[in-house]
């Protein structure tokens, strides 16, 4: 029997997706994305990384919007994870969308950085390399087996600067009372971003309930990771998921709560982006989340959602 996306799911797809898009992004759901790759520059130079190899008969397309990450358009993962460049943690395997975030952030040398829910760390060792491994990161789970993957890949990744935290993301806000400069929450969500039919169980107990239950968990952790943050400090939310509940709904009712909150608008030089939703069905959210980012999914890239916050000094 043939596995179909659930019926409510692509109906409710219909109304989030321009009609000039809709079949490209119906057909991203048929295959998976290629594998990507960013060098980590902690331990490794990306121009030569790249070289190395090219001369081992790997095909490489590197990234116009950020020169450390590459598609790989010949050869295989596991080919990939045979070389010595990836034993020895040079390069760390994660898809495009996912190296947005820490982009939008920008977190600098000596910056005191929060990953809110960090696991399994691909997110906190991007930033831990844009940082030049300067400054802090506290980078928390609240998955007790997520999390001691976290300190693997941290530890293996060389990412000196960040520590480790097993607690709930919604008490770090009361524990760390604005201490950080950035923080990045990348929330959990449904993940619709990453439905595949060849992997039914990606999508298989998809619900509207579920959804609910996500935005009830999302608004306490952008909360607690609004109350951590310093005046004048800088806050990414992001999803994987296509749900406006989740997305710019979730944005519309914190931004009514905290009025020292401040939307910032996000340039991204990507082709895949539209600008966030100010409706959805019969509600109406603020005219300011047309500054909030849609990435529109593509056979190289997954769906994403990232709004900028800026904490008013």
């Amino acid at each position: 029997m043939k596995k179909q996306l659930p019926e409510e799911f692509l109906e409710r797809l219909r109304h989030i997706v321009s009609p000039s898009k809709w079949p490209s992004v119906v057909q991203t759901f048929q295959k998976p994305t290629p594998t990507t790759f960013r060098v980590n520059t902690l331990k490794a130079n990306a121009r030569e990384l790249k070289q190395d190899l090219q001369n081992a008969g790997f095909h490489l397309e590197p990234m116009p919007w950020y020169p450390d990450a590459f598609i790989l358009r010949r050869g295989t993962l596991r080919e990939l994870q045979e070389t010595r460049a990836y034993q020895e943690h040079q390069l760390y395997v994660q898809s495009l969308a996912s190296m947005v975030p820490p982009l939008v952030l920008d977190p600098q040398p000596g910056d005191a950085v929060l990953d809110l829910t960090a696991a399994p760390g691909s997110k906190t060792t991007q930033m831990a390399c844009l940082m030049n491994n300067e400054g802090s990161i506290l980078a928390n789970d609240n998955n007790k087996i997520r999390f001691y993957r976290l300190k693997a890949n941290v530890s293996q990744q060389g990412a000196d600067i960040v520590e480790c935290s097993l607690r709930y993301g919604e008490s770090l806000g009361k524990q760390h009372p604005e201490s950080f400069d950035r923080v990045l929450l990348d929330a959990p969500c449904s993940g619709e971003g990453r439905f595949q039919l060849a992997k039914p169980k990606s999508f298989q107990f998809w619900k509207m309930r579920k959804i609910y239950e996500m935005v009830k968990k999302q608004r306490k952790l952008l909360l607690a990771a609004f109350h951590s943050l310093k005046p004048g400090g800088v806050l990414i939310y992001s999803t994987c998921t296509f749900a406006p509940e989740e997305n710019e709904g979730v944005v519309h009712g914190f931004l009514e709560k905290c009025p020292d909150a401040q939307l910032k608008p996000i340039e991204l030089a990507l082709p895949n982006f539209a600008v966030g939703l100010t409706a959805w069905g019969e509600k109406s959210f603020t005219k300011e989340l047309s500054k909030s980012v849609r990435i529109v999914p593509t056979q190289d890239m997954e769906a994403f959602y990232l709004a900028k916050i800026v904490k008013k000094i």
